[in-house]
């Protein structure tokens, strides 16, 4: 039995990391006030739970419904959204989200998240915005040069000599040297293959002294972006990294409630062929597409992380005061 005596209580991130964060975060404000972006702010518990095979939700009861599972939400992106179909101008929030199965040197249960949402902005335009909003935040010595820019497919091809929109299983796996448990573990996924390949292979090889912007990632990992205009092979996804590290996933979004739905419903069947459990959709969600979402696009950045290359942190735990511990 542990003592008080013992025990860890202190934390591990001091009084001038709460300095740093802080700056940070007025940094945030500060960015969309110059905008006329307006904070918002929307539930961390919710009645349905995203479908995405990804990631999992946190589950929880309440006292006064004891038969009803409530998620902790992992994004707020579909209250946000219906918010934008409700009639809202431009938003951003900051808060604490929740995502089970994810513990490491970048990764924690709980974290911070920056989002938000503008109207009728492109591609180029909320990829632009995102790269100054990080910039913004970010102290100057940390960026020594303006951002890279690849498309999904030029990375994969400069960086690992594979067309990841023409690509095989078998040459995937032989550029992973993946043994049999990973085969196992990859099962038939093509699209698991490129994200480990991504992580793995590629970002380790971003230049370590600026940002790296990745954008039209295949149409088979769009998630709640639109398919390109341009190129139906292709969806209007982005994702910005500090040299290995992301920091940012955004779209420029999806509002054809008809294909949400198709999506959502082809998650579902991902998560039966993988064990992983079913949650309710967000019906309410859905049905504000219905309605009328404007077109816009949106992004979320991990604060954490951004505070990890502020200060220079290795590791997540460090940056944070009272770290979910394992063990």
């Amino acid at each position: 039995m542990t003592s008080a005596k013992d025990a860890s209580w202190e934390p591990i991130a001091g009084v001038a990391t709460a300095r740093q964060r802080a700056l940070l975060l007025q940094r945030a404000r500060d960015f969309f006030a110059q905008r006329n972006v307006l904070e918002i702010d929307t539930p961390i518990l919710g009645e349905a739970a995203v479908s995405d095979p990804g990631i999992e939700s946190l589950a929880t009861r309440l006292a006064l419904a004891p038969t009803k599972t409530f998620y902790l939400q992992t994004s707020p992106e579909f209250h946000m959204k219906r918010l934008l179909a409700a009639g809202f101008p431009d938003i951003f929030e900051i808060g604490k989200v929740f995502r089970d199965a994810e513990l490491g040197r970048n990764h924690q249960p709980e974290f911070t998240l920056i989002e938000w949402y503008r109207l009728g902005f492109g591609l180029e335009s909320i990829i632009q915005e995102s790269v100054d909003f990080i910039e913004a935040l970010l102290d100057k010595s940390r960026i020594s040069a303006a951002a890279d820019r690849f498309s999904y497919r030029d990375a994969f091809q400069s960086f690992a000599d594979i067309d990841p929109l023409a690509t095989s299983m078998d040459q995937l796996l032989k550029g992973l040297d993946a043994d049999a448990d990973l085969r196992s573990s990859l099962g038939n996924s093509v699209d698991a293959c490129l994200d480990l390949m991504m992580a793995t292979r590629i970002a380790p090889q971003f230049r370590a002294d600026r940002l790296t912007v990745i954008q039209h990632y295949p149409a088979t990992q769009a998630a709640l972006a639109r398919i390109c205009p341009d190129d139906e092979a292709v969806a209007d996804r982005f994702e910005i990294f500090f040299a290995s590290l992301e920091l940012a996933n955004g779209y420029v979004e999806l509002t054809d409630a008809t294909e949400q739905r198709r999506r959502c419903e082809a998650d579902q069947d991902k998560r039966r062929d993988k064990n992983a459990p079913i949650r309710p959709l967000d019906e309410k969600f859905v049905a504000s597409l219905e309605c009328g979402l404007p077109a816009c696009a949106g992004v979320a950045v991990g604060f954490d992380r951004l505070l990890m290359v502020h200060a220079g942190a290795k590791h997540i735990r460090d940056v944070r005061h009272f770290p979910i511990e394992t063990e």
